[in-house]
């Protein structure tokens, strides 16, 4: 895939300040940027740190040791599915394009680069839930002539289009919440099962869909089978699978149909949480179907990170994305170092704009504020998690990979990695209330700083 080399600058826009970083910093300083939980600092830069040459004093050493390599970064990101969708659509179109750019734009905003969006639509949509082959009850249409994603085109492909467009390096992974009803075992999207005769057709399915993003201009990056295949509710679209028939499915069905279509688009497997390691081993260890699939996609609901490094250990081949749960605050933070540091080469936040009521989420889950909110006035609020996010996504590149620093402590952690163009990033959170002094250690050399409490810091330096 492409390589994106993000070249970033200051911006002032829409009342949002954007600290980012210049570049040739020289080898014997630091840049940096921090931001602070009650927002007196939002990304904000500080004096470059200067590098001694002697080993550190103080307690505190976070060792940064870039002979030690571990994966690589393929993109950080949120979602693009309906609701956000829908918020950034009810603005002006000036707007729309201002709010898309602080998001994705490499120079200008965020940067992110790997966007999660529905096919079909989520329990994070305004109703009716839909699929793209609609059927009268009790028919059914095994041929897909019915299939169409016309009612995409609404609101939710023409910003998918805006960001594109202000990010053409971005990644588009997509995840089914359900198969169309007339496909399930109780004819309904919300709770049921794919009907064994109906894997063929479900398969073919989401190849039209593929191909049908693809003539819009969206390009597929990758597709997971099922958004969590152990959740089912009959209050919003699910689909019950067990690893066999995931399995099955992807080694007989919908693999072969991706390749007889010519389509690179990866499948992802398992894309539900870290308590159920054994259904992605069940898929991985099979050879059939294992050479079909590119990795497994986790989410944080359930079970705990280290299941990420249990299933990099036996599938070192097979590489580890983590797909959907947004983190909060400086402790979200250490949640992402965490998420990272077990091997993940992607992360996607879940939901990145609701409104002011947490709208709309048609849906049973609740919902806490999004890192961006949409007001009623009008006006968009940018809370303290869409500068959290930008500590990591501003500044890790594409391609970049990851490198030694120690294991996380209860209420700090660290992680570094080496980007492509030369320069190594170290993120830092502390979310206890006190603040805390530490040095960073690269060899003979080391700088001391001292983080306030309840914020997150980004360190860049260029490598000698």
């Amino acid at each position: 895939m492409r390589t994106i080399h993000l070249a970033l600058s200051c911006l002032l826009c829409a009342g949002i300040l954007l600290f980012t970083p210049g570049s040739n910093a020289a080898p014997s300083t630091v840049e940096h940027w921090v931001s602070t939980l009650d927002s007196e600092a939002k990304l904000q830069s500080g004096p470059a740190l200067t590098w001694e040459k002697s080993l550190a004093s103080v307690d505190r050493v976070v060792t940064v040791d870039p002979k030690q390599r571990f994966q690589s970064i393929l993109g950080l990101g949120s979602s693009l599915e309906h609701a956000t969708c829908y918020n950034i659509s009810k603005l002006p179109e000036v707007e729309q394009d201002q709010v898309i750019d602080h998001i994705v734009n490499p120079e200008t905003g965020m940067g992110m680069n790997l966007m999660r969006i529905c096919i079909g639509t989520s329990d994070f949509a305004p109703q009716p839930y839909y699929s793209y082959t609609e059927v009268p009850a009790g028919e059914e249409d095994f041929e897909l002539k019915t299939f169409s994603i016309d009612r995409d085109k609404d609101y939710l492909i023409p910003i998918i289009k805006k960001a594109f467009k202000a990010n053409p390096e971005l990644l588009f992974v997509a995840s089914p919440w359900s198969p169309p009803a007339w496909m399930k075992s109780n004819g309904s999207m919300n709770a049921g099962r794919l009907r064994p005769e109906c894997q063929e057709a479900y398969a073919q399915y989401l190849v039209k869909f593929i191909q049908a993003y693809e003539a819009e201009g969206i390009p597929i990056h990758a597709i997971t089978v099922q958004n969590e295949p152990k959740m089912i509710h009959k209050g919003y679209p699910t689909c019950l699978w067990q690893a066999e028939e995931q399995r099955d499915f992807i080694k007989k069905h919908l693999g072969p149909q991706l390749e007889q279509a010519g389509l690179d688009t990866e499948i992802w497997c398992w894309d539900h949480n870290w308590n159920r390691v054994d259904f992605p081993r069940t898929i991985l260890e099979d050879p059939e179907a294992a050479q079909y699939v590119d990795g497994t996609a986790f989410h944080l609901y359930e079970g705990t990170v280290d299941a990420q490094s249990i299933l990099q250990e036996e599938f070192p081949d097979k590489p580890i994305y983590f797909t959907e749960g947004s983190v909060f605050a400086p402790r979200g933070a250490l949640e992402l170092i965490n998420i990272l540091r077990h091997w993940a080469r992607g992360y996607n936040a879940w939901v990145t704009v609701l409104d002011n009521q947490q709208q709309p989420n048609s849906g049973p889950h609740h919902a806490i504020p999004t890192c961006i909110e949409l007001q009623p006035d009008g006006s968009l609020q940018y809370g303290y998690d869409f500068y959290m996010y930008g500590h990591f996504m501003k500044f890790i590149q594409r391609g970049t990979v990851r490198i030694h620093t120690p294991e996380s402590e209860k209420m700090f952690g660290s992680i570094a990695f080496q980007n492509p163009d030369g320069s190594t990033v170290l993120v830092v959170s502390n979310s206890s209330f006190a603040e805390n002094s530490f040095a960073v250690q690269l060899g003979e050399h080391h700088f001391e700083y001292t983080i306030a409490g309840r914020s997150v810091a980004t360190y860049r330096w260029t490598n000698n």
